[in-house]
């Protein structure tokens, strides 16, 4: 760069500088001062649901400042001032967003569409994760928690989101995965992370790049052609070196798994939470809700919605086959699951708005919830609470409550007696925005 430029480049800055030391010295002295505010919103008529206790609200007023619940209540008690944008919600049911906590907005799986996005460039992939990121958003997912992806290019697509540059959900993100040699993900013959010293670097350069979650690949899965996935890839030591350093810069730990073997050893690592666990039984999931872990469970990813998926982007019939074999087991781990009482927080490994049998791939998630035995209400819990509370985020996420964000969705029938309310989802608002509303006049 010339000095001519970069003296220019200051000019201006000091202009920027002296402009902005003005605007601000006239604002304070004006008289009088008049700040102009957003007006409030209110989202009115509707039945305010509370995923907490299943209690409701009717015919309630839903306050929104900014993008944080101001006030929430029956109208004969919320008042709504003059001059607030209303929304109107009679007749449809108010819950908080879907919160989706295994996603990859870059997703890459083998077959013709895998092949083809080979060579795809940081551009591209930031492009196709910005428009997914887009469309789950309007799907109803409001937050979302990234478990791997490519080359740190979630973190620009997050910060466009959160400058308000670009439509998308909250993003929580565990950078890229921990892949040991030969793990899941891994590719053939090459090296990769081994070792505490190598795991303790991997993990601090995640953290660097603002990864809030670590996530460590401690098996095979569907997508590996070779490999049993029901035995262990990661030794308890360098599973406990990334847990240190993790946690002692107050990050999580998640771990890919479906074995029972690798599973009782991160637990006793000290590994948080657990993705799939497509072979896990009824003794691992005792030890998980003994230590108060967590469960992942993306049963989608292995059921009758998700192989019509497959076929879709062209996955070739090894792993069509993989994925309808493992997913009895899937099953069974998921209901076993359900009835010892472990924490269980929604999540898909699948686009969140994919369609899948009927609806997206976030609400089939959660009805299949309820048909592996939850009640309807534990299963909205599982997608619209719980998911704050794995993350730690309860004091903005997870409620329409004073404080909280304003991140909501609205339904047309009463989702706590028939989960398949879900598929009405036509009002989607995040942090008091309305993103989509197909009810609008």
């Amino acid at each position: 760069m010339s000095d001519t430029v970069i003296q220019a480049r200051r000019q201006c800055d000091n202009r920027t500088a002296r402009a902005l030391l003005l605007c601000a010295w006239l604002v304070l002295t004006a008289a009088p001062r008049v700040c102009a505010a957003e007006p409030l919103v209110a989202v009115v008529g509707g039945t305010v649901i509370d995923v907490a206790t299943g209690q409701e609200i009717p015919n309630a007023v839903v306050l929104i400042d900014g993008e944080r619940i101001k006030a929430v209540g029956p109208a004969a008690r919320v008042a709504v001032p003059h001059g607030s944008t209303i929304v109107h919600a009679e007749g449809k049911w108010l819950l908080p967003g879907l919160m989706d906590m295994h996603v990859h907005l870059g997703l890459v799986l083998p077959g013709a569409e895998g092949a083809e996005l080979a060579h795809e460039s940081d551009g591209a992939l930031a492009l196709r994760m910005a428009k997914n990121a887009t469309a789950s958003l309007r799907a109803g997912t409001t937050t979302v928690r990234l478990t791997g992806e490519d080359k740190h290019v979630e973190f620009a697509v997050k910060q466009s989101i959160d400058r308000g540059d670009l439509l998308g959900p909250r993003i929580f993100s565990a950078g890229e995965p921990l892949i040991p040699t030969g793990g899941h993900g891994a590719e053939y013959l090459a090296s990769g992370v081994d070792g505490p010293v190598e795991v303790t670097k991997f993990t601090r350069r995640q953290i660097q790049a603002g990864a809030t979650w670590i996530k460590l690949m401690i098996s095979k899965g569907l997508a590996d052609t070779k490999g049993d996935i029901a035995a262990a890839d990661m030794s308890m030591a360098e599973m406990q070196a990334a847990v240190d350093v993790a946690h002692s810069h107050g990050v999580k730990v998640t771990a890919h798994t479906g074995s029972p073997t690798a599973t009782l050893a991160a637990l006793h690592a000290g590994v948080d939470c657990f993705e799939h666990g497509y072979y896990l039984d009824e003794q691992v999931f005792r030890e998980i809700k003994k230590y108060d872990r967590w469960y992942v469970p993306t049963i989608v990813v292995s059921q009758a919605g998700a192989l019509e998926f497959f076929k879709k982007i062209g996955s070739p019939p090894w792993y069509l086959e993989r994925a309808k074999s493992v997913g009895q087991a899937h099953w069974k781990a998921l209901q076993t699951a359900i009835a010892v009482g472990v924490n269980i927080a929604m999540g898909t490994d699948q686009y969140p708005f994919e369609p899948n049998e009927g609806t997206v791939a976030a609400v089939r998630e959660t009805e299949l919830y309820v048909d592996a035995g939850m009640t309807p209400l534990q299963a909205l819990q599982a997608a619209m609470r719980n998911p704050a509370r794995l993350l730690g985020a309860e004091k903005d996420l997870g409620g329409l409550e004073v404080g909280k964000y304003a991140d909501l969705v609205a339904v047309s029938a009463d989702p706590r007696r028939d989960i398949h309310a879900l598929r009405t989802i036509g009002l989607v608002m995040k942090g008091g925005l309305v993103i989509r509303n197909d009810w609008a006049q």
